[in-house]
């Protein structure tokens, strides 16, 4: 059975202006529920990850000041909303839903986070809504545990993985692999192990061939025996902060095409949801439902 990790803190209501983008977190479970493509069953609810896990990644300073709710204000302005006990312990819920779903992957070949893909938090910097880094620390996990041997980390948000970046600059047994807004946030990138910068407006013919091409690659120079798969739907053309031109279909696609790769190569993979600001939430909601609907047409 193909498990998805959620809880109701996923959807924990934020200040004033940050409040639009979290209603994805009730949306996606209840549509798929009513649609009929996932039973109450499929889901589970994680409790916060321990902290012996997270300094598997984390710099221990930059933990203390999180659990201590003592980073300074200049440091909350890079997450973009203040820290608060509710904030962090949803994030400790986020990371331990991708352990989770990790040993869910390894047992049935797929599983879901409806949250986390907090991809710009590195090991001692949060940014850009991102406190804890989940697949960062869930691959570690996986390395210390022997649980996996080498790893790929596909993201394929608009915006680019610089703190999976910056984590994994010295490891190399997780390849990172970012396809991304080359003049996008964040306007600092780090390096990963492939790099795909895009130019504004790319659309679905370019954008599919590149994925494909650079797809290979990395499955190749990575030759993992686990993948991780960040999934934002922030490329699609009616996102206010993508500044790419996917059509829904094309981001369907690309989502296929990750899925059947992995699917033929048996690799167990996790999916974190990652990014989506569209202007109408359910073209966010529907791009986020088709992972799901193709994970479960895949694997089951």
């Amino acid at each position: 059975m193909i498990k998805i990790a959620w809880h109701p803190l996923y959807a924990h209501p934020l200040p004033e202006g940050h409040r639009f983008p979290m209603l994805k977190y009730e949306l996606i479970p209840e549509q798929l529920l009513h649609e009929g493509t996932i039973e109450p069953s499929n889901l589970f609810n994680p409790e916060p990850v321990d902290e012996e896990i997270i300094l598997l990644t984390h710099d221990k300073n930059y933990w203390r000041e999180l659990k201590g709710l003592t980073l300074s204000a200049k440091e909350q302005r890079r997450i973009g909303f203040p820290l608060n006990t509710q904030l962090l312990e949803r994030e400790l819920r986020i990371t331990q839903g991708t352990i989770g779903g990790a040993h869910f992957a390894l047992a049935t070949g797929v599983a879901f986070n409806v949250a986390g893909g907090t991809h710009h938090s590195g090991s001692n910097w949060d940014e850009g809504f991102c406190i804890l880094n989940d697949q960062a620390i869930t691959a570690n996990y996986l390395l210390y545990k022997k649980l996996a041997k080498r790893i790929l980390i596909i993201d394929l948000d608009v915006h680019q993985g610089n703190g999976t970046a910056e984590i994994f600059q010295n490891e190399s047994r997780v390849y990172t692999f970012s396809m991304h807004g080359d003049k996008n946030f964040p306007f600092r990138k780090e390096l990963s192990d492939l790099d795909i910068p895009l130019d504004d407006g790319v659309a679905d013919l370019e954008y599919l061939s590149l994925l494909e091409k650079n797809l290979k690659i990395a499955f190749e120079k990575a030759q993992p025996d686990f993948v991780f798969y960040l999934s934002g739907v922030d490329v699609l053309s009616t996102d206010k902060l993508g500044k790419l031109a996917l059509s829904k279909a094309a981001c369907k696609e690309r989502d296929k095409i990750v899925l059947e790769a992995c699917k033929a190569k048996n690799l167990p993979l996790q999916i974190s949801m990652g990014g989506g600001y569209s202007t109408d939430i359910k073209d966010i909601v529907d791009a986020h439902c088709n992972t799901y609907r193709l994970a479960f047409d895949l694997f089951t």
